[in-house]
């Protein structure tokens, strides 16, 4: 196993992390004996860095009883999250985020969390949301009591939010989405590098939630084989993200024993700065595959940004083209990771009030406004709205109306 160091803490972190969102289930359960192959398997083979969450049904509670019942807890380092969009905003608001932590200290049978995060940021104004409801005391407070070792945020929203949220705080660690397919979405490279100046990054979604493995077109996996028959498009997507030194590690949701070792064999030989020129060129022709299936010619550069109304327009036209390319299900999840779905700050298509600002800044010359118009005509119909709504009812997030 390789392993990378976090600059602020000094660990040794494997570049392999075992995402435990998708532990192998039997009958709608997590299947504790088959995630204690993998789990023990993983320890053995160099893996020391396991990403979950309170939201992951079943996750905390299924690896907590492994680690204690093979007495490995020392061995490894736990990220878990505090899943802000559950967070009521009352007066005494440190029993809130207490009752969260606790729980998941409970589940996973420990009395520290290695890498605390908050839960899917999105925006700077969900930070300081969280700001005003006391976090910096709590956080202080836990880390000074040993009960939390380090301080990070998990994200799903726009370039610039992403610079300003590391901006704004001494942050221990970030989690970032970053594969070849969305070297610009998100946080992207530009926020991969500037957050990497200042912490350790770890990266989730390397395979796209297995889309680039799965549901690649078959020119792009004809591409692939061509240039190494004997690296699976699984193994060039895990190499991709390796080759950057800004990545300390990335995660993966490993549910079989054949992901797991072809994974470990791809760790124990990956490096920054693996990758030749002509490989280079393969990811290229690729993606150029990939992306002759999307509809909208947009390469995310963020000229276009910000928007005055608060548009996402580069994560709008990922999730429509993710629609074409990866399937409705990738591209709605894209969709609703991307602009707000869940947060009192929405930042959709529908929002566009067609100014014209984006169009005079796009050097591809698109057509934005009219583009716009055909993601909400796809993304938001009256019954996702509908959805959304009775979802932000249901947490309590009363969406704000755009001056």
């Amino acid at each position: 196993m390789q392993y990378r160091t976090d600059k602020k803490s000094g660990n040794k972190l494997s570049v392999l992390g075992f995402g435990c969102m998708r532990f192998p289930r039997s009958l709608g359960r997590i299947d504790l004996q088959k995630s204690e192959e993998l789990i023990m398997r993983s320890i053995e083979g160099g893996v020391n860095y396991f990403d979950t969450a309170w939201i992951y049904s079943g996750s905390e509670e299924a690896l907590g009883t492994i680690l204690k019942k093979n007495n490995v807890r020392e061995k490894v380092f736990i990220a878990t999250k505090l899943p802000i969009l559950l967070l009521k905003d009352s007066r005494d608001r440190e029993p809130e985020f207490d009752k969260y932590f606790f729980s998941s200290l409970e589940r996973l049978k420990t009395d520290y969390v290695d890498y605390y995060l908050m839960h899917m940021l999105t925006d700077l104004d969900r930070w300081k949301k969280l700001k005003s409801m006391g976090i910096e005391d709590w956080i202080e407070k836990k880390k000074k009591s040993g009960q939390i070792k380090r301080i990070g945020f998990s994200f799903h929203g726009s370039g610039n939010e992403f610079l300003e949220i590391i901006n704004d705080y001494d942050w221990d660690s970030c989690l970032i989405q970053y594969n070849y397919s969305d070297e610009n979405f998100q946080a992207g490279v530009t926020g991969l590098r500037a957050a990497a100046a200042k912490m350790p990054v770890v990266v989730m979604e390397p395979l796209l939630g297995g889309k680039l493995v799965t549901g690649l077109p078959k020119d792009a996996v004809n591409i692939f084989k061509k240039a190494d028959a004997s690296l699976s498009p699984a193994g060039w997507a895990l190499n991709w993200v390796w080759d950057q030194a800004e990545v300390t590690a990335l995660i993966s949701g490993m549910s079989g024993m054949e992901q797991l070792e072809e994974n470990l064999r791809l760790a124990n030989v990956s490096g920054a700065g693996m990758l030749s020129d002509s490989h280079k060129s393969v990811y290229k022709s690729a993606l150029e595959a990939l992306n002759r299936v999307c509809k909208i010619r947009c390469t995310g550069c963020n000229y276009c940004m910000p928007c005055p109304l608060g548009v996402n327009i580069p994560g709008s036209f990922a999730s429509f083209n993710a629609v074409y390319s990866l399937g409705f299900v990738q591209g709605m999840k894209q969709f609703i990771m991307s602009t707000g779905f869940l947060s009192e700050k929405g930042s959709g298509p529908g929002l566009c009030k067609k100014c014209g600002k984006c169009e005079s800044l796009c050097p591809q010359h698109i057509p934005i406004m009219k583009e716009l118009e055909a993601v909400k005509k796809k993304l938001e119909p009256w019954w996702i709205e509908l959805t959304g709504a009775c979802a932000r009812s249901f947490f309590g997030k009363k969406r704000k109306t755009p001056a």
